[in-house]
């Protein structure tokens, strides 16, 4: 796995749009310098990345991108969360800590180990973590600059079947999960969302998987950063685990793309 690859890329949109689409967990690359600390094989890896990969979620993203009116912005994560993941906090507040998934994981999905128990995260967090976060703030900070507010769909995928890391996985597994958040979510982003991503069936709030990314030098601080997370069921649109895309991309990058100019306006 190469090592030059860059660790992430914000992809310019409409000056005029508030809109970032967010994309952290698409990416299989891992650093060799990375995948030294990991204990698993490489055929045992590989199928990790296939459960724990947010598979096409970038391609999803692209296509809504060039699909709208008002083209949308992109922060996408060109390396694995089995790297980091940008999206945990990155102290004892993130209660995946609980299953071995805070910001550096030492566990599976399966809740095999992954690394030593006893790994230090701090070189992976200050190498990975923290640069990741300040170019997102900064992303951002720029929409908020250039528009006066600033809106974060949170793009991720999600398995049909309940895996083993689940802390939340007996809820409803809808067609889109809308992941929401008291203060950043408002009603009239939900209701957009809803009516978006109704040709792509079933949604609901919360369930599985509840919550979506606010940097945290905004997080319940600064109301014109909203924020929405989009999980989206992957036998919708690929073939599990890990397998090729189908034609149900294209239908929900049209939806995203619908979100993304209603969220322009």
């Amino acid at each position: 796995m190469n090592s030059a690859v860059p660790p992430f890329a914000l992809l310019p949109g409409a000056e005029g749009s508030p809109v970032i689409l967010h994309v952290p967990h698409s990416a299989r690359e891992i650093p060799p310098e990375v995948r030294a600390g990991i204990v698993l094989d490489d055929a045992a890896l590989e199928r990790e990345l296939d459960h724990i990969v947010d598979a096409h979620t970038e391609r999803i993203a692209a296509e809504a991108a060039a699909a709208s009116e008002v083209t949308p912005w992109r922060f996408v994560n060109r390396l694995s969360r089995l790297v980091v993941d940008p999206e945990r906090f990155p102290d004892e507040r993130e209660e995946m800590l609980a299953v071995g998934m805070g910001a550096v994981y030492t566990r599976t999905t399966h809740k095999a180990p992954l690394r030593p128990a006893d790994t230090d995260a701090e070189p992976l967090v200050e190498r990975y973590f923290r640069p990741y976060a300040r170019a997102m703030t900064e992303a951002v900070a720029d929409r908020l600059a250039a528009t006066g507010r600033a809106m974060i769909i949170d793009v991720h995928s999600y398995p049909t079947a309940r895996l083993p890391y689940e802390l939340h996985g007996e809820g409803r597994r809808p067609a889109v999960c809308l992941g929401t958040d008291s203060f950043h979510t408002p009603p009239a982003l939900v209701s957009a969302a809803r009516e978006a991503f109704a040709p792509c069936g079933e949604t609901a709030l919360d369930s599985p998987f509840s919550g979506t990314y606010v940097p945290l030098e905004y997080y319940g601080a600064e109301r014109r950063v909203s924020a929405l997370m989009i999980e989206i069921r992957r036998d919708t649109y690929m073939t599990e685990p890990g397998g090729p895309a189908g034609p149900g991309l294209t239908r929900l990058a049209k939806a995203l793309a619908a979100l993304a100019d209603a969220a322009s306006r």
